[in-house]
């Protein structure tokens, strides 16, 4: 096995010294002052170790302790901070028998701070790690008398103490100034960390009735009963029974008492606490009244608070008897919070009294994590267990914690993911964000309490326990005994482990996605998340990099491999460790991951891919071919999703590393790339240099072999036809650039080029019929590719509406629009909300056409596109001058004709279509015939028929307003022009007008 003796570890590290020491030097001989320090070290380490710090050394007068070794609490910053409290009164009791001594007032300086260190190593000090110099440096600014804490124990102590922010403290060998807080006090029963119990209470509606039922039997039946809620940290314990308890105080008595995790005296601590909520000795006595037992009682349970002695089994009596004289009239609901930090003798006063108690109406409810049933397996009365929250209820949380606001639709889905249904992961997670401007993809570190609860429990463990769960912790969320054996140097007694881990809530059995191999699941994310977080970096590129030995085995998609190779490296990496055994694995990483990634594209899993060869690109060599047609991918990949800036510093670095290393064929396909780029964020591009591009590469390109290549080659030369609206020339070009793509085995490509085809035919001459044929037989052939299925249901929707289908057109355009939506290709759906409101038009619903335009402006404007906003805004001109809406028409359609690039024809014709109708309305008959006609003109030279058919419809309308003749002859022009392309609907509109 490997050795898990070196360990990372979340602590609180405490420094201490005596301010002003030199001066006790010089006025105390050295036998009394060797004295004196003995009393002071002697005080120091009592007051350390009852709060369970360990003392690492003691070098003159300073102190250093660590909370949370050999075990973390997830209150370990809390009792440093008790501990240094209670340092300063023992250094008080000190001053005051040095009282009329001529010596000086003893005075404490401490700092606190809490971070992660690397412990158990071998090497001589306890813990190492930035955060024990940072408490150092904190105790050297504090004045004496103080104490001072860094940031991250101020956030997991801030709602149980009493605190004073300081300005930021310079510290030594720091390269920025420290946060520091005063502490001036803890609040006495307050937690570390706050709960929300103003938020209403979400699901466990079944829950809380069975505690409500166990409440009403007890008292119907006058019995005793004795029910215990279970649950992990913060999955809503408290909540629940918070909710039984506002519900119950008009008719029930209700005491509650909490169990400590540590001290002296506590085991009665609860009883003790829940005598002092209900009043004290002197309420107990006034609620006995005249009981003769009520004496006994009272004189048994002084014993509780330290006041005398009793044997046991007459404090049992007590506490019962006492409790049957408070339910004489009322129900009682004795409430014992965290039972399972309980004294085996209070769990056994709990169980007494559940059993001997008569004639009373008594629910004991006991709160408890599941470590109680390890320590008592057989715990008695009804356990009620809690589950996390559903996905619905954690929504429902959400917006109960989310008052103002805070979360956008991402941070709310990163949020959910993280807590997954436990509400106190959701309040501090939103806490957190409250706190600190985050992203979603930011959130990686967790909120250091629930860092906190995690590594408590985890710490439990045995050392075999921890270990396995560590190794299971690097395969993954989810994985495989198997593996955990590989890493593990063996599988004996594994399955014996596993099964305890599993009756721990820790892990639970999964479905396998390999073939002959069991499957594991951590219950929790974050439960592996902790575990990993304990194996030093050293070890866990090791183990990385051996798991990939495993997966080689077992046929595992190249992204496993990949990811844990770049794992391998990077924490190598981050130790300084890069050696050429290093930089191998990296550069393997670096391949996995990008084949990965272009896998991804392929499928239309467009942010993977965008993730994966991003991660990929960063791994391989800077100066390898390799890395460049990465790049090349992760341009594509970029451009796809919007993300046009990033798309750029790609094709820029591709051509720099082509051009550097004399790779013609890298550089040819990095410049069609750059073309496509600027033509999709860039209208000015010239087309002249678009086809001298195209036109140089087509030979050079073929005579490299290169089909893919050339294949895009013929695709880039399809693009200056686009603005000039000669769709049948672009349709022959994709035509070459399909049938190269397929030679090459491109399916990506032929895919696109298929999908552009199609919608030149849509939109160029060919029949409606004869493009429908076409259509279907695309959608046959594109099965698999849901990116070209989207495109060809676009195209074939408008066809269908052209023919009156409209119920199946629309049908099949909301099949492409969510195919969109689900790749997340924005650019996509964005473009064709054009064919979406062109539907909407020949159905006659402008109102839905409206709405089909204004989501495609909105989702351009979203990824920043600067080519297309303006024509999605003339055709929402258009369809609002349709609908009567002159005022808004005008502005959209200036807005359109300021933005419009000259060489656009159909933003040109469509932004004039709109405006002459608007002016014809106004009675400007002039303009609106110039407008009118200019249109038709620009639209004559293209074989965009139904564009034709729409300048000429629009004039017709504009001729007619003004009582010309003529309308009818323009009109006529028009329904000729629907006919040729078997547009019906638009032909019947413009037979009405002729």
């Amino acid at each position: 096995m490997v050795s898990a003796a070196a360990a990372r570890k979340t602590v609180s590290v405490l420094f201490c010294d005596l301010a002003d020491s030199t001066v006790l030097g010089e006025r105390l001989d050295p036998e009394p002052l060797r004295e004196l320090m003995g009393e002071w070290y002697a005080e120091m380490q009592t007051s350390l170790e009852h709060h369970g710090g360990t003392v690492e050394k003691f070098v003159g007068d300073a102190v250093m302790a660590v909370f949370g070794l050999p075990q973390a609490h997830e209150d370990d910053a809390l009792r440093a901070i008790r501990a240094a409290l209670e340092m300063q009164s023992a250094v008080g009791r000190l001053n005051g028998s040095l009282a009329g001594r001529d010596v000086p007032e003893l005075r404490l300086r401490i700092g606190i701070n809490t971070g992660e260190v690397v412990t158990g190593d071998g090497v001589a000090t306890l813990a190492t790690g930035d955060a024990v110099n940072t408490a150092k440096r904190l105790e050297e600014a504090a004045g004496g008398g103080e104490i001072l804490i860094g940031a991250m124990t101020e956030r997991l102590v801030r709602h149980a103490t009493r605190l004073d922010p300081v300005g930021p403290v310079e510290a030594k060998g720091k390269r920025a100034p420290v946060e520091a807080w005063r502490v001036l006090g803890v609040i006495a029963g307050a937690d570390s960390f706050a709960r929300r119990l103003d938020t209403p209470l979400v699901g466990r509606t079944n829950e809380l009735g069975v505690l409500r039922d166990g409440l009403t039997a007890g008292a119907d039946r006058r019995e005793c009963r004795l029910m215990t809620v279970i649950g992990t940290a913060g999955v809503g314990k408290t909540r629940l029974v918070s909710e039984l308890v506002a519900e119950v105080g008009t008719y029930a008595t209700v005491a509650a008492g909490r169990c400590l995790p540590y001290g002296d005296g506590i085991t009665f601590w609860p009883l003790t606490e829940l005598i002092q909520r209900l009043g004290g000795e002197q309420a107990m006595a006034k609620a006995m009244g005249d009981d003769p037992d009520a004496a006994l009682v009272i004189e048994r349970l002084r014993v509780l608070g330290g006041r005398g002695t009793a044997p046991p089994e007459e404090i049992f009596w007590a506490v019962r008897r006492f409790f049957e004289l408070l339910a004489r009239e009322r129900p009682l609901l004795v409430v014992l919070e965290d039972v399972h930090w309980a004294e085996p003798t209070l769990l056994d006063l709990v169980e007494h009294v559940s059993r001997w108690s008569r004639d009373a109406p008594i629910l004991l409810l006991c709160v408890a994590r599941p470590e109680l049933l390890e320590e008592r397996p057989q715990w008695e009365g009804v356990h009620v267990r809690l589950e996390p929250l559903s996905s619905t209820e954690a929504g429902q949380l959400l917006d109960a914690l989310d008052g103002g606001g805070l979360l956008s639709p991402e941070l709310r889905t990163r949020v959910t993911e993280v807590a997954q249904g436990n509400p106190l992961y959701a309040e501090q997670l939103v806490a957190m964000l409250a706190d600190e401007a985050r992203s979603a993809a930011e959130i990686v570190t967790l909120p250091p309490t629930i860092q906190a609860l995690l590594t408590a429990r985890l710490d439990r463990l045995d050392p075999g326990e921890r270990e396995v769960l560590q190794r299971a912790a690097v395969v993954g969320k989810e994985f495989w005994p198997g593996a955990v054996a590989a890493l593990d140097g063996g599988d004996e007694g594994l399955g014996t482990t596993l099964l305890g881990l599993v009756r721990r809530e820790l892990v639970e059995p999964a479905v396998s996605t390999i073939p002959g191999q069991d499957g594991f699941r951590f219950r929790h994310a974050l439960i592996r998340d902790a575990a990993y977080a304990g194996i030093p970096k050293r070890t866990r590129a090791d183990l990385h990099e051996r798991f990939v030995g495993w997966l080689e085995l077992h046929d595992t998609p190249d992204e496993f491999e990949g990811y844990h190779l770049e794992q391998a490296y990077l924490y190598r990496d981050e130790l300084g460790s890069l050696d050429d055994h290093a930089r191998s694995l990296g550069e393997r990483a670096g391949e996995l991951l990008t084949t990965a990634g272009r896998q991804a594209l392929a499928r239309d899993d467009v942010p993977a891919a965008v993730n994966l060869l991003e991660r990929g690109v960063a791994l391989l060599p800077r100066t390898s071919g390799a890395r460049g047609y990465a790049l090349l991918e992760l341009a594509v990949a970029l451009m796809r999703s919007g993300s046009f800036a990033a798309a750029e510093g790609a094709l820029e670095e591709a051509l720099d590393l082509a051009r550097s290393e004399g790779n013609r064929q890298l550089e040819l396909r990095t410049l069609i790339e750059r073309e496509f780029f600027r033509i999709f964020t860039n209208a000015d591009t010239p087309t002249e240099e678009i086809t001298r591009i195209a036109e140089e590469a087509i030979p050079a390109l073929g005579a490299l072999g290169d089909d893919a290549g050339v294949a895009k080659a013929w695709h880039l030369l399809s693009e200056p036809p686009v603005n000039a609206c000669r769709w049948g020339e672009r349709a022959a070009a994709l035509e070459h650039a399909l049938e190269h793509a397929r030679r090459a085995g491109d399916a990506r490509e032929a895919g696109r080029a298929a999908g552009f085809l199609m919608q030149a035919i849509q939109l160029g001459p060919t029949p409606v019929d004869e493009a429908i044929d076409r259509a279907n037989r695309f959608l046959q052939e594109s099965e698999g590719d849901r990116l070209l299925t989207a495109s060809i249901l676009s195209s074939l929707a408008v066809l269908l509406a052209m023919r009156g289908e409209f119920g199946e057109a629309r049908a099949q355009w909301e099949r492409a629009r969510a195919l969109w939506d689900e790749l997340g290709m924005t650019i996509n759906r964005a473009i064709r909300a054009i064919d979406g409101s062109t539907i909407e038009l020949l159905a006659g619903d402008v109102e839905a056409a409206e709405r089909e335009l204004r989501t495609g402006y909105r989702l351009l404007e979203e990824v920043g596109d600067v080519h297309f906003p303006a024509t999605i805004a003339a055709y929402l001109a258009a369809a609002l001058a349709q609908g009567d809406r002159s005022a808004e028409a005008e502005e959209i359609a200036q807005f359109a004709q300021s933005h419009a690039w000259e060489d656009d024809i159909v933003t040109q014709v469509m932004w004039r279509v709109a405006l002459a109708q608007v002016k014809a309305r106004a009675g400007d008959v002039a303009i609106a015939e110039r407008l009118g006609r200019e249109a038709v003109e620009l639209a004559a030279p293209t074989d965009f028929l139904d564009l034709q058919a729409t300048a000429l419809l629009a004039l017709a309308r504009v001729l007619r307003e003004a009582g010309t003749p003529e309308a009818a002859d323009v009109a006529a022009r028009a329904q000729a022009v629907y006919g040729l392309k078997g547009n019906l609907v638009g032909a019947d509109w413009a037979a009405q007008l002729a």
